[in-house]
């Protein structure tokens, strides 16, 4: 990919940087330029180029606004404590993109394309990869939002003709300010996250737009997240945007079987990590009376949910409308596999897995 760069005139000065990467909380800052490159059938990818960060126009019969055919994926660079900067499996991100692209009718950026709009985008941008020489363990890092629309001005429904792929990037805090706690979740007995053949596989914002009424209703009943089950209302699929972990005592591990819900990074790297530490992890159905019966005889000594935000955090109380299941008794498994898969994406540890992706 030919990638042209113009280097904005009006970046962020030092201090008003300093200040933003201090406390960069989450998805609130931008910064100075970001990536574009545009599609057409008969021109293929082109005009790649990174360009100042900026707002975008749009014609209001985009097609996007209407059919919502659109994908997007969630990664980060990280600042190792030598200054250099790093990617964590871009290429299983790109790869997911494909996966969407081919589900929502999308055109297909080849993995290497991807990697290479990211790279240049971080190269450019690479002041506002936070370092952590602040706080112990710190886990600022630089959150990157590749994301593809349909940028055709038609009201047909099709596959669009103009197709926008983009890359923006936002410093980002430690997801957990105050610590990390046990999560409570609300079980949703209303509304399902996906069904069979439909999109719950793919990385679009549809499928997060139908998380956000339960989600709601989970915050209103107490808890902070909601988790959904199958549309047989049988078995346990995922958070509104998390996948789910349970530890059973003999020390398996079983995380919910794929189809439909999100094929995640994090969740297949614990799924490596956990084997490399000694454990059994099965992807299989789970029901929603496992998880029940299992904390109430104490099989299952702990549940964990896992994204690239929050990387993993313990699960705790869960809740449905008229009863409750109780924390589970341990969380140390779950702390042990975060903190060595937050050591391998900041160079505190090394690397046996080969997953980091130096830019700078």
């Amino acid at each position: 990919m030919q990638i042209s760069t113009t280097l904005s005139d009006r970046t962020v000065d030092d201090a008003r940087l300093a200040e933003i990467l201090a406390d960069p909380g989450f998805g609130t800052n931008f910064t100075d330029h970001m990536f574009r490159v545009e599609w057409t059938p008969d021109e293929g990818w082109h005009g790649a180029r990174v360009e100042p960060y900026g707002p975008l126009t749009l014609d209001p019969a985009t097609a996007v606004l209407h059919y919502a055919q659109e994908i997007f994926e969630g990664m980060k660079a990280y600042r190792h404590e030598d200054g250099s900067v790093w990617l964590f499996r871009p290429e299983e991100n790109a790869a997911r993109m494909v996966r969407s692209s081919h589900r929502l009718a999308l055109p297909v950026l080849e993995v290497g394309d991807f990697i290479e709009a990211v790279e240049s985008l971080v190269t450019v941008d690479q002041r506002w990869v936070p370092t952590n020489a602040d706080q112990q363990g710190g886990e600022k890092s630089l959150y990157l939002r590749p994301f593809m629309f349909a940028s055709e001005a038609f009201l047909g429904v099709r596959p669009a003709q103009h197709v926008t792929f983009m890359v923006i990037a936002s410093p980002a805090g430690s997801y957990f300010k105050g610590g990390i706690k046990p999560i409570s979740l609300w079980l949703s007995e209303e509304y399902t996250r996906a069904g069979r053949g439909g999109m719950g596989a793919a990385k679009t914002g549809g499928n997060y737009a139908s998380s956000l009424l339960p989600q709601r209703e989970a915050i209103e009943q107490g808890c902070d997240q909601v988790v959904f089950l199958d549309e047989e209302a049988t078995y346990v699929e995922e958070l509104g945007g998390m996948n789910m972990y349970f530890v059973f005592k003999d020390g398996r591990i079983v995380t919910p079987a794929l189809g439909t819900i999100l094929e995640g990074i994090t969740r297949g790297s614990i799924i490596e990590l956990a084997g490399k530490m000694g454990h059994q992890v099965e992807e299989r159905r789970f029901s929603i009376d496992e998880w029940r019966e299992g904390v109430a005889s104490g099989d299952i000594v702990e549940i964990f949910a896992c994204g690239t935000a929050a990387v993993v955090t313990p699960v705790g109380e869960l809740r449905w409308p008229g009863g409750s299941a109780p924390a589970p008794a341990s969380t140390d498994l779950t702390f042990r596999i975060r903190q060595a898969l937050v050591d391998i994406q900041f160079g505190r540890a090394d690397d046996t897995f080969g997953w980091m992706h130096r830019v700078a």
